[in-house]
């Protein structure tokens, strides 16, 4: 298992990055995906996804599918892109503390 040191934190990450455990989440973990993901500022429209994303995993166990992201929040897919570069499964779920979801590349 693959460990991820960031900001005196460190994170347990499987071999695609993503946190072992949602438990772990934190504005560390957040900064480092942020970071990483070259997002120069968390804008409301990121913490909205994040939320949505965090508060659905919490109640079903996996993460939506982007049908849902996008319709509960609002954004199309183009905007999800747009907040976060790498995708709404690879940068916004590895963001909320996710794990990987199913059929993302």
């Amino acid at each position: 298992m693959a460990t991820v040191e960031y900001a005196g934190k460190t994170f347990e990450v499987d071999e695609d990055g993503f946190l072992q455990r949602f438990e772990d989440w934190c504005p560390e973990w957040v900064d480092y995906v942020k970071e990483s993901e070259g997002i120069k500022e968390l804008t409301e429209g990121h913490q909205k996804v994040i939320d949505f994303l965090q508060d659905y995993y919490k109640k079903n166990g996996i993460a939506p599918m982007v049908r849902i992201l996008s319709k509960v929040t609002g954004y199309k897919l183009k905007q999800i892109y747009e907040l976060f570069p790498s995708g709404p499964g690879k940068g916004a779920c590895k963001m909320a503390g996710l794990p990987k979801p199913t059929g993302c590349v």
